[in-house]
């Protein structure tokens, strides 16, 4: 391999370094990054699955491979380059990373061209199993739930204790009045 090959391999031409750059400021704007296959999948298909990403603030994007490995090793993220053959598409998630990874999971389950293969939850790596794993998790708005409801539950048996004393100290009152007016 010649200088010159080596430096077009580490660096992209020119006009490519606008896409780059997007790539990278998207996935450091991520909380989440997907990778998946959609080879196969049909354009009617793939606006599909994007409309059903966009609830959870995720967006499927397609790029070219070459591009998102310049971007993946800007950002930091060069776990995903192995990840990145074929005619792979990224899933950037900004809003609910479970509700994202369900919907990727669900699309998959239905649709066998789908195929999940890994991506990144901040700066750690993730498999396959990890986004499925992700995408039992319950949603965010049912965690949040769980949690008030964690939080409640000992406020409203202290708000019920404290309701017991005076109530229970007016039945004793009541009965030793009758007791003595007897």
């Amino acid at each position: 391999m010649t200088d010159t090959a080596t430096a077009e391999v580490r660096a992209p031409r020119p006009e490519k370094v606008e896409t780059v750059a997007k790539i990278a400021e998207r996935l450091r704007g991520s909380e989440a990054v997907f990778v998946t296959e959609y080879r196969g999948l049909t354009v009617t298909e793939l606006a599909s699955l994007r409309t059903s990403l966009r609830p959870a603030g995720a967006e499927y994007a397609v790029y070219k491979n070459t591009l998102a490995r310049f971007a993946v090793r800007e950002v930091g993220l060069e776990g995903l380059e192995e990840m990145l053959v074929g005619p792979t598409a990224l899933t950037f998630v900004s809003g609910d990373i479970a509700a994202a990874a369900k919907a990727l999971r669900d699309v998959s389950k239905t649709n066998a061209n789908l195929v999940l293969k890994g991506g990144a939850l901040g700066e750690t790596l993730l498999g396959a199993g990890d986004i499925v794993a992700l995408a039992d998790l319950p949603s965010r708005e049912e965690l949040l739930a769980r949690m008030a409801g964690a939080l409640q539950a000992p406020l409203t048996k202290t708000a019920g204790l404290l309701q017991a004393l005076p109530r229970n100290f007016a039945y004793g009152l009541s009965a030793l009045i009758d007791k003595q007016a007897a």
